[in-house]
């Protein structure tokens, strides 16, 4: 049987920070006769080619190349696209990263929809979440199924169709040539399929090398040729022509490298004003977001001035999104939501009204006279304003997006002015929420991202004033497992799915601990989101000094009933406190970090208590950073002495005294 699919990775010094891609790339699934690995070495000089060398020489589907050093990784993918012998070829970068059985699902699925362009599905850490993976297809649309979000290289292409199409990557070239490369690929393919179900690869970060204008125009130019000869006029050709006038050459002029760059800047704009005129006329505008309808406008009149003023004034984006519900519904975690975007300064976002027409409000240092209204007509975008709602894997990076109803309100704000909000409520099924699957155990955050009229923009949901709901339920898919809503110190939504032990569900919901002071003891209330027939097993509050004596005080933890509605029962733990001079078992003043002990493990909690003065108060356990006394150890004397005038003085001068003359 011959070879199915080459791996073809590109390196050039990446130290250590490959080591995850070389060991995802040679240890596939697949078995090894029926897959290579093509690694091109760029010209390292950090050791990898003799590393790979070694890997080579063990391995006998692992194949190296080394090149002389060239900047780009176009070259060597051509060069191992030529050496390659599988059936199918998968372009990877040296910080991605491949899931174990990725090869094996990606060829079976290609083999299956016999697609000439398969997209496994791509998750990231960086940067928005990638839509286009919703839901899987065997016969997706460029434009319908969103894959110009996904112009990058990491796809599975059959060989034998880039070699009919004599389809290569440009030389030299950075990231328009890439992504001309798969342009190119998705409109020659008679078949693209998305598989959207298994997560493949994990992308890395890259840097982001500046491309040369000129080589950059030349590319873009070939690519819309291409367009032309494949795409017949109409909506669907200007919605190509638009991405590319919106991501290649606008959207360079808003970014903080252009606006610094006094002396490239010129050319840059030139350039852009060149390909406006002759290849992106305005009739693409109204497929454009408002601010880059501005930068258009200003770039056929040759205001150079003026787009520089709009890059400077340009301010990310803020979101706020408020919780108003949290409840479950059997095992469907409902969440209520008012999300409204934030302008750069932290106010919410607000429009101009003309009539019935709503407009964006560009930032007064332009001169808007010369713009038509038209530019900055936003009613229909007001109009189709939307939220997105998903869920990340806090250790995979997976996400899914749930299903939510809403609806867009207008509120005034203000003589002729309003602000859009959007309110809703999504519903979280942990039996199905990943793509008709069950949650995978783990931390998963829930994340919101907002389309507005003129800004978008994502965050994570959270409440300031802390928890609204900490009850755990039991969900019967795959099998009974536990799943348990929680929150981070800074009050961000997040969910549990299978904590590992009745432990580690306590741990997770810590941040809502309350204390009460009562005849010389502190009582610790801990919410408890699930308790098991029996109880749950004998556990104890353990609290540690964060002092030089590391001093210990154990105290029993029994489980008490709960809140209706908020959280299944409670575990309380009644510990001595004395004020002067406490004995072992009681506690004393300072930092005490917290955690639970059973008979199999101790697990640490989410809080710390902070006794001073007289007072108990409950802190976030990572913000445990003490300061240590410039007095060495903090007893009662050395506190008096911080505050005599001149004392932190005197011990500097005699510990400088102390070491100023070295004896051997």
């Amino acid at each position: 049987m011959g070879v199915k699919v080459s791996v073809i990775v590109n390196v050039h010094n990446p130290g250590v920070t490959a080591n995850a891609c070389i060991r995802s790339a040679v240890e596939q699934t697949m078995p090894a006769a029926e897959y290579q690995v093509i690694f091109v070495d760029d010209g390292s000089t950090d050791g990898i080619g003799e590393r790979l060398d070694t890997i080579a020489a063990a391995r006998q589907n692992v194949r190296v190349l080394h090149l002389p050093h060239t900047g780009s990784p176009t070259r060597g993918r051509n060069v191992a696209l030529a050496a390659a012998t599988g059936d199918y070829v998968y372009f990877l970068d040296q910080g991605d990263r491949l899931e174990k059985d990725a090869i094996a699902r990606m060829y079976e699925r290609a083999v299956e929809t016999d697609a000439d362009v398969l997209i496994g599905r791509l998750i990231r850490d960086f940067g928005p979440p990638m839509t286009a993976f919703e839901r899987g297809t065997a016969r997706a649309d460029i434009l319908r199924d969103r894959l110009l979000s996904l112009l990058v290289p990491q796809q599975l292409y059959r060989r034998a169709f880039l070699e009919e199409h004599d389809l290569g990557f440009a030389v030299p070239g950075g990231r328009m040539a890439e992504q001309a490369f798969v342009m190119r690929a998705f409109l020659r393919a008679k078949v693209i399929a998305v598989l959207s179900e298994h997560v493949c690869c994990h992308l890395g970060d890259r840097r982001g090398d500046e491309e040369e204008p000129r080589t950059m125009v030349k590319e873009l130019i070939g690519l819309l040729d291409d367009i032309d000869t494949y795409v017949g006029e109409g909506r669907q050709r200007d919605r190509m022509y638009a991405h590319w006038f919106r991501y290649a050459v606008l959207r360079p002029l808003l970014t903080a490298r252009f606006a610094d760059s006094s002396v490239d800047r010129g050319l840059h704009f030139r350039v852009a004003q060149e390909l406006a005129m002759e290849r992106f006329p305005a009739r693409l505008d109204r497929y454009l977001p408002v601010q880059l309808r501005v930068v258009a406008a200003y770039v056929r009149m040759g205001r150079l001035d003026q787009v520089v003023l709009l890059s400077n004034s340009s301010k990310r984006a803020g979101l706020r999104a408020d919780l108003t519900e949290v409840r479950w519904d059997a095992h469907v975690l409902v969440l209520g939501l008012n999300v409204e975007v934030l302008a750069g300064d932290g106010t919410p976002d607000r429009y101009r009204t003309q009539g019935e027409r709503v407009h964006w409000i560009p930032p007064r240092a332009l001169e808007t006279g010369s713009l038509d209204d038209s530019v900055t007509d936003v009613t229909e975008a007001v109009a189709r304003a939307r939220v997105d709602l998903y869920v990340r894997h806090s250790e995979t990076g997976a996400i899914h997006f749930l299903p939510m109803t809403q609806h867009v309100e207008t509120v005034p704000d203000g003589r002729n002015k309003i602000r859009v909000q959007i309110r809703g409520e999504a519903r979280l099924d942990v039996t199905k929420a990943a793509h008709g699957e069950p949650l995978k155990p783990g931390q998963w955050e829930v994340h919101v991202r907002m389309f507005g009229g003129a800004n978008q923009a994502r965050s994570r949901v959270g409440r300031s004033d802390g928890p609204l709901n900490c009850l755990g339920v039991l969900a019967q898919r795959p099998r009974v497992r536990l799943v348990v809503p929680c929150w981070t110190d800074h009050g961000e939504l997040g969910l549990a799915v299978e904590p590992r032990s009745f432990s580690e569900s306590i741990a997770l919901v810590s941040p809502g601990v309350e204390i009460k002071k009562l005849d010389g003891h502190v009582y610790v209330v801990l919410p408890v989101p699930y308790v098991p027939p029996s109880g749950g097993p004998p556990m104890e509050l353990v609290l540690r000094s964060t002092g030089r004596s590391g001093r210990e005080v154990c105290a029993p933890a029994l489980v008490e009933a709960g809140v209706p509605g908020k959280f299944a029962g409670q575990l309380v733990a009644k510990v001595p406190v004395k004020w002067m001079m406490p004995t072992p078992d009681q506690l004393g003043p300072g930092r005490w970090l917290s955690s639970l002990r059973a008979s199999e493990e101790e697990i640490g909690l989410r809080f710390a208590l902070e006794i001073r003065r007289g007072r108990i108060q409950v802190r976030p356990a990572a913000a445990d950073q003490r300061r240590r006394s410039p007095m060495g150890r903090d007893t009662m004397l050395h506190r008096i002495g911080r505050r005599l005038p001149g004392a932190r003085h005197l011990v500097r001068l005699a510990r400088a005294g102390k070491h100023r003359y070295l004896k051997d």
